[in-house]
């Protein structure tokens, strides 16, 4: 009646004591079947080796490390490429596994069943044997090493194989560093030229655009407008200089018109009226040099000693004296006066000053031109500039990183081959097992212990299930639903007086009629 009521704590020890038989007899037999059943196994020997991971002699300060992979995703990838069918091969051929009928593709797949590699723990001993095996997602970042384990029916091909395997193992990490080294040195190598020939290639666009616009250039503007200020000034002055020359050429042709009027008029004869018209006009032009000249200036002083020399001609008609002072002038019927060719002389010079400044200014305007249209180009030649000038410092610095890192690659690929970075080194050789690592007979008798526990107990639950006795009050008031009035003991007929649970207290023999007596309530 255990099912229609709550349980209680003595209840359960009731039933442990009823059930005493079904829990123990199961629980002793269970462990002697499991330990005998060990036996019907072959028996597997594990031969296991220690492998050491040393860190690299080179401080990482000075050299970076070729390989920056964690260690047991390394072991793991080494592991694969041990375990290929063209790796095994020799070794199996080596070791005449591959008889009694089993083929090379069934060896290898047994390999790679019974090898076990597992990382050394931190705190771990090298002897050690035990290790906990990695999870999968966890990761051991200290980890100093790893064992290789493994299982064959042999102890001797088991320690065999698992020399084999290790020493596979540490001649692939030698190989796998010193050709990730050697691979990046070379693709590095590749990279480097590739970068020269681009860099090259912005170096010759950017001496062509310097050789285009030679004087354009953003450093060039500052120096252009001072040319250009410099080149205003100059045709300024140049400007100045040909006025100048111009006013002294006309002035000067005036003063040729006056001389070849005064010789042509001297010539014919001393009119007196010629003589007042000269001498009005070298008046005027008397007044016109005092006006821009000093008294002591040459043309100062030889207009007044014409003006002079016409007055005196005219005192001379004046007084009727026929002198002839003309002859002293000392001059040739058809030859000009010297005053008249020095003035032809300095027209053509006024004439060659004038032409030679025009020249000058036509050669100033056209830089002038130039300059302004520098000038005028300057922003756009600026921005071409800057980005054919943003294009080479990219690829240069790319090019002198790369080259950098080709640098510290050969470095690398010189500390691998010399054995100065991160080694794997055997500490512990494969030993040969004493004793088979499977089956292990204690664990057998343990699981065959909890399963007798196990199968005790069900039986046991089993059974006070299906059990309906009414035992004590409280399974009479579950039953009936009803108090009950009155209890009497079952005497057996070993005349002993026991409980609803079996317990002994009394030990009064009741007669035999009434073994069978029942009780109205």
């Amino acid at each position: 009646m255990i099912e229609n009521r709550e349980l209680s704590i003595d209840d359960y020890l009731a039933m442990l004591r009823r059930r005493a038989k079904v829990l123990l007899i199961p629980a002793f037999i269970a462990p002697l079947v499991g330990f005998l059943v060990s036996y019907a196994f072959s028996p597997k020997y594990t031969s296991q080796a220690t492998i050491l991971v040393e860190g690299q002699k080179v401080p990482e300060g000075y050299v970076q490390p070729v390989v920056t992979e964690d260690l047991t995703q390394r072991i793991a990838t080494m592991e694969q490429r041990v375990l290929t069918r063209n790796k095994l091969q020799p070794m199996i051929e080596r070791l005449g596994l591959a008889k009694g009928g089993r083929g090379v593709d069934e060896v290898v797949d047994s390999i790679r069943t019974n090898i076990d590699i597992q990382p050394v723990e931190p705190g771990v001993t090298s002897g050690s044997t035990s290790s906990t095996k990695k999870k999968p997602g966890q990761q051991h970042t200290d980890v100093p090493g790893f064992y290789v384990n493994f299982s064959a029916n042999n102890p001797r091909e088991a320690q065999e194989i698992c020399a084999e395997l290790t020493s596979m193992l540490l001649d692939e990490n030698v190989q796998a560093r010193t050709a990730v080294a050697e691979n990046t040195t070379q693709f590095l190598a590749r990279q480097v030229e590739q970068a020269k020939h681009d860099l090259d290639e912005q170096d010759s666009k950017l001496a062509v655009f310097k050789k285009q616009y030679v004087g354009q250039l953003p450093g060039d503007e500052d120096s252009n407008l001072k040319i250009l200020m410099g080149l205003n000034s100059q045709l300024d002055a140049n400007t100045q200089t040909m006025n100048r020359a111009q006013q002294d050429k006309a002035y000067t042709e005036s003063l040729l018109a006056q001389q070849l009027t005064a010789w042509k008029s001297s010539d014919s004869a001393a009119n007196p009226q010629t003589l007042l018209q000269q001498l009005a006009a070298l008046q005027s032009q008397l007044i016109t040099l005092q006006a821009r000249y000093t008294e002591d200036h040459p043309d100062v002083v030889k207009t007044k000693n014409d003006i002079a020399e016409i007055k005196r001609r005219l005192k001379q008609v004046d007084s009727g004296a026929d002198e002839s002072q003309d002859t002293a002038v000392d001059k040739t019927k058809g030859a000009e006066p010297p005053e008249i060719q020095k003035l032809r002389l300095l027209i053509h010079q006024y004439d060659e000053a004038i032409a030679q400044a025009a020249r000058d200014q036509r050669r100033l305007q056209g830089q002038i031109q130039a300059y302004q249209g520098r000038v005028a180009l300057s922003p756009g030649v600026e921005e071409q500039y800057k980005a054919l000038t943003r294009d080479y410092e990219t690829a240069q610095k790319f090019y002198n990183e790369l080259l950098a890192k080709k640098s510290e690659s050969e470095m690398q690929t010189n500390m691998e081959q010399e054995q100065r970075g991160e080694l794997m080194r055997l500490l512990n050789p494969a030993n040969l097992p004493e004793t088979p690592s499977f089956p292990v007979r204690w664990m057998f008798a343990a699981g065959g212990l909890g399963a007798g526990l196990a199968l005790g107990l069900g039986l046991a639950m089993w059974l006070e299930l299906r059990d309906k006795s009414i035992r004590d009050e409280q399974d009479v008031m579950a039953a009936l639903e009803l108090p009950m009035l009155v209890s009497m003991p079952w005497i057996g007929s070993d005349g002993k007086a026991r409980s609803s649970d079996g317990r002994v207290y009394g030990r009064s023999k009741p007669p035999a009629d009434e073994e069978k007596q029942t009780v109205e309530v």
